[in-house]
């Protein structure tokens, strides 16, 4: 357990911080299985309607630090790849 103020005052920061990273994670996840899953099923039109709610999360999450900037566009890569493979 934390002893000094300080280490009490990064206690209270680190467990505000994990819950708010949480949120993103979880949102993050919930969109990008939503988006395989329409890919799946070869709901292509709905699918590149929900890319832009994608994109916009992984943008944000790193932004904030969630995740990395670099993670956050092979992600993007990768997705929009699915959705428009190379002919």
């Amino acid at each position: 357990m934390a002893i000094t103020k300080s280490a009490k005052k990064a206690l209270r920061q680190s467990i505000k911080r994990r819950g708010r990273n949480i949120v993103y994670k979880d949102k993050l996840k919930k969109l990008v299985k939503e988006l395989r899953t329409l890919i799946a099923n070869k709901k292509i039109d709905e699918a590149k309607k929900l890319l832009p709610q994608v994109y916009q999360i992984l943008d944000k999450s790193a932004k904030v630090g969630v995740i990395k900037k670099n993670t956050a566009d092979r992600k993007k890569s990768r997705l929009t790849r699915l959705i428009n493979p190379k002919h």
